[in-house]
């Protein structure tokens, strides 16, 4: 072999030994990916394999203390929301009286229409063409079509539709009649084949602080929202003017909408009709206080709206006297039980019977009265035309009676509702006083102007901030007739009866104050600092 066979018989010897080197290397590599690859697998698969904990699983449904949801889904049917709409008049609204806002769509009721917070005030009136509209609630008493709700609710609305729940369409509703005195309102719609559920109307005097409540309605539209809560007092007076409002306090959730809605026990009864809440602040919104008024109450009204003559009468005997019990009036009168009267209506039946000022009305045929309201209460409930025997303290202290006949009370007040005239500041000289004001001699030509002719007394000038007559609520205009029972007709008696007192003194005043169907005699007094 030569030398070039040689040298390629090498070069094919050395191809043939990387080849070689070149298979097995790649073998190699293939063997170890293939182990980390069957490694891994087997590891995923042992991880993948079931565990030794136990798959967690749904109960059967259990309902744990369903009273409420039971009354809930008894009173719902009964609840309906409310819609009211009615044309703007082209006027200016006070500030506290405007309810509705001006929307348009019907079916995007605005949170803030219902005007739920109707004493604590709301937003301003306003002028416009479109329609108003608002929202409340109301509850079915007779499967006839006749539905309780808030007078402010209905209030000047033109058009009234109620809606069920799981019912799309809305039924007509007219006015049966509407109370002012207590915000309370009947309507009545044609169910027109449907059958209608009831609610039953229980006897609130049976509540006690404490009790658990529901309150069901449309709170921002929200249709059948239930909220529950307990009765947190009774008989609050939250409008001293208004007094036949006497409430149920409640922290059940109220908001704007639950207006005419049921407060309700835990037997299902109806215990009141959500009327009031106290809020503050740009919400109007629910601050855990709200009031309904008492079922027996809303009962009572309920019967005279839907008489004969749709309204309601209430007896009075022509007397007047003050909201709020006023420890100093008692000690100096002597009183120990009873209703002090601060003034009688002249021509009105008391005055007929011989009562006058300062005497202390102290049972009513017999039965006793201790405050304004239980006298409130007996009088109310008596039919215009009888008679009662009232037992009286007179301003001595003499045990007395008297037949005493009752009268509509509409009717006795109804004449009496004509504004005093200007009450003035024509010169005078001033008697100042060391009380903390200043008084005048109240003249034949002042009285005329003010309406109270025939009238002797004082009128206050003027009152020193800080005073011991600023702090009982004495204002300017105040014509003062009686000072710790004795008449005042001049400033001389008024400097007599007062220079006498220092401190720690009771003084009490006997004043005619305000206007109009606001105006009337009341007690202002308290201990002399």
């Amino acid at each position: 072999m030569n030398e070039r066979a040689r040298a390629y018989v090498g070069r094919l010897r050395s191809h043939r030994f990387g080849s070689t080197l070149l298979v097995l290397l790649t073998l190699t590599v293939g063997i170890l990916i293939g182990t980390v690859i069957s490694n891994g697998v087997k590891g995923a698969s042992v991880a993948s394999r079931p565990s030794d904990g136990t798959a967690l699983q749904a109960p059967n449904p259990k309902q744990l203390g369903n009273a409420f949801s039971q009354i809930a889904k008894q009173m719902e049917p009964a609840v309906v929301t409310i819609y009211t709409e009615s044309v703007p008049k082209q006027v200016q609204v006070p500030q506290g009286r405007r309810r509705r806002n001006q929307n348009p769509d019907d079916d995007q009721q605005s949170p803030f229409d219902d005007f739920f917070n109707h004493f604590f005030g709301g937003q301003p009136g306003g002028q416009g063409s479109a329609p108003e509209r608002a929202l409340g609630s109301g509850v079915i008493v007779d499967a006839k079509g006749y539905i309780v709700t808030n007078a402010h609710v209905v209030e000047d609305a033109d058009r009234i539709r109620v809606k069920f729940k799981d019912d799309a369409e809305r039924y007509t509703a007219t006015v049966v009649g509407k109370d002012s005195e207590t915000d309370l309102a009947v309507l009545k719609i044609e169910p027109k084949g449907k059958t209608l559920v009831t609610a039953k109307l229980g006897n609130s005097d049976g509540m006690q602080v404490g009790d658990w409540v529901l309150a069901i309605g449309s709170p921002f539209g929200q249709e059948e929202t239930v909220t529950a809560g307990i009765v947190s007092a009774k008989g609050r007076n939250i409008v001293p003017q208004k007094q036949f409002q006497l409430f149920i306090q409640t922290d059940a959730a109220i908001n704007p909408g639950n207006s005419g809605g049921p407060l309700v026990n835990m037997d299902g009864d109806v215990i009141g009709i959500n009327t009031a809440i106290f809020t503050e602040g740009f919400s109007q919104g629910y601050m855990g206080v709200g009031f309904a008024m008492p079922s027996n109450t809303v009962r009572d009204v309920y019967n005279q709206l839907i008489s004969g003559d749709h309204r309601v009468v209430r007896g009075s005997i022509g007397v007047a006297f003050n909201a709020v019990d006023n420890p100093a009036v008692a000690r100096v009168y002597g009183i120990k039980s009873g209703v002090t009267i601060s003034s009688v209506t002249k021509g009105g039946p008391s005055d007929a019977a011989g009562l006058k000022p300062g005497d202390t009305i102290t049972t009513v045929n017999g039965q006793p009265v201790k405050t304004g309201d239980e006298l409130v209460s007996e009088i109310t409930r008596v039919k215009p035309g009888n008679k009662v025997t009232l037992g009286y303290l007179d301003q001595n202290g003499s045990q007395k009676q008297t037949s005493v006949t009752v009268v509509d009370r509409a009717k006795l007040y109804g004449e009496n509702t004509e504004e005093n005239g200007d009450q003035g500041n024509d010169e005078g000289e001033q008697q100042e006083s060391k009380l903390g004001l200043s008084v005048r001699t109240l003249t034949p030509e002042l009285a005329e102007r003010m309406d109270l002719q025939g009238t002797k007394g004082v009128v206050v000038t003027d009152v020193k901030p800080g005073s011991f007559a600023d702090d009982i609520n004495m204002e300017r205009g105040t014509v003062i007739l009686q000072v710790n029972k004795q008449p005042v007709a001049n400033e001389d008696d008024f400097r007599r009866l007062t220079s006498k007192f220092k401190s720690g003194d009771d003084v009490v005043f006997l004043v005619h104050s305000g206007r109009g169907a606001t105006a009337g005699n009341v007690f202002l007094g308290g201990r002399l600092p």
